[in-house]
């Protein structure tokens, strides 16, 4: 891993029009290792709470320990999602977020794996070229099979041009 994320030749994802998902396609994302300097850099800059920018503060609290925000916890998510599935895609935003979840403390040296299901596919009422895609984001602690953190995104994607496909 390099800077916590996965090397080059993780999983790629080519995906650049709205034509090019399927619904109920699974797609993992790569891995993260989390480290101690980075949960408390992120906590400085972005949620400097005790509990994320000390150990002892940290050991001193519910969670026992230092832990990463779940502001955090999402974006390292959203790394390996764009690295993995956005490179070339013909996106055009996002309406935000149906859901955040975050189920269980992230720690120092915990490595993340992420999934990325495609949900359902809406085209737009008033644009031809462009669809909502809605995706369901986790993030898997190694060696276990429940997530610590859930997401649902909805990704504005556009079709395929009309001159390059015949169905359109």
């Amino acid at each position: 891993m390099t800077d916590g994320f996965a090397e080059p030749g993780a999983p790629v994802h080519r995906l650049p029009h709205a034509e090019d998902y399927v619904t109920g396609a699974v797609h993992s994302l790569g891995a993260h290792r989390v480290t101690a300097e980075e949960i408390v850099s992120f906590a400085r800059s972005y949620d400097p709470q005790p509990y994320h920018l000390d150990a002892q503060a940290g050991a001193a609290s519910f969670f026992g320990g230092l832990v990463a925000s779940g502001w955090h916890t999402g974006a390292i998510w959203m790394g390996l999602y764009v690295r993995a599935m956005l490179e070339g895609a013909k996106v055009e935003g996002s309406p935000g977020l149906e859901s955040l979840r975050w189920h269980a403390p992230v720690r120092p040296g915990d490595v993340l794996h992420g999934r990325c299901e495609v949900g359902e596919i809406v085209p737009n009422p008033f644009r031809k070229d462009l669809v909502t895609v809605k995706k369901l984001g986790s993030l898997l602690r190694e060696g276990e099979t429940k997530p610590v953190m859930t997401l649902v995104l909805l990704a504005r994607m556009l079709r395929r041009p009309a001159s390059t496909d015949p169905t359109r």
